[in-house]
């Protein structure tokens, strides 16, 4: 990305806001958004910030959950891929993607691999634990040991799972432009455990690779 690049980036509340705007400092190249929560808001605001400005880049940034073994708590991840799990259909013999169902739709969406590549990079090169991989959409945050079983079977190369990134992504490719997903993990995904959550450590590393960002893209 050049240095004359307009980027939107959308989040969910204003805490992460308030942290990426820490980051990234005074700039007018960077418009931060709130997206509300959910795929459905995500999409809806995302396409009404689309539709008020130029952008050559979405991203959607914020707080995440990650999948034991894959993304740890104070680390960071970016899509290579944004899928919408559960949007679908169920049957005897599991759950039925909706790319399988012939309504000729897809639940996934492909992000730049050289954008990831160069990012990544950069954000290792700052010290930042990093970890690239599918990052699912949910509307449904997951709480049992089941369902996080069941999403890793469907899905083996997610590493994280939130509740925007699909919305954002769809808006994004409705107007041709391309589209980030970038998360600081807050706490593995599983058996709903507030106490176990490092809200602190998730908001002090999306601010720092909000700095990294504003360097690279």
């Amino acid at each position: 990305m050049g240095k004359n690049h307009r980027i939107l980036i959308m989040t969910s509340v204003s805490a992460e806001r308030e942290a990426i705007l820490r980051g990234i400092g005074e700039t007018d190249r960077y418009d931060v958004e709130l997206a509300g929560v959910g795929p459905v808001s995500a999409g809806i605001q995302t396409v009404k910030a689309l539709s008020a400005g130029e952008y050559d880049l979405v991203i959607n940034m914020g707080i995440a959950g990650g999948f034991a073994g894959k993304a740890d708590p104070g680390s960071l991840v970016i899509a290579d891929e944004i899928v919408s799990a559960d949007l679908g259909a169920e049957s005897p013999e599991g759950f039925i993607p909706l790319d399988e169902l012939g309504f000729g739709a897809s639940t996934r969406v492909k992000v730049d691999e050289q954008l990831v590549a160069s990012l990544s990079e950069a954000l290792n090169e700052a010290r930042i634990p990093v970890q690239s991989g599918a990052i699912l959409t949910l509307s449904t945050v997951t709480g049992t040991a089941d369902t996080t079983t069941d999403l890793m079977s469907r899905e083996p190369r997610a590493v994280a799972e939130a509740m925007e990134g699909y919305g954002v992504a769809k808006a994004a490719e409705e107007f041709g432009v391309p589209v980030l997903e970038i998360r600081s993990i807050s706490n593995h995904i599983g058996p709903r455990d507030r106490s176990a959550w490092r809200m602190k450590e998730a908001f002090g590393t999306l601010e720092a690779a909000s700095r990294v960002i504003v360097e690279v893209l």
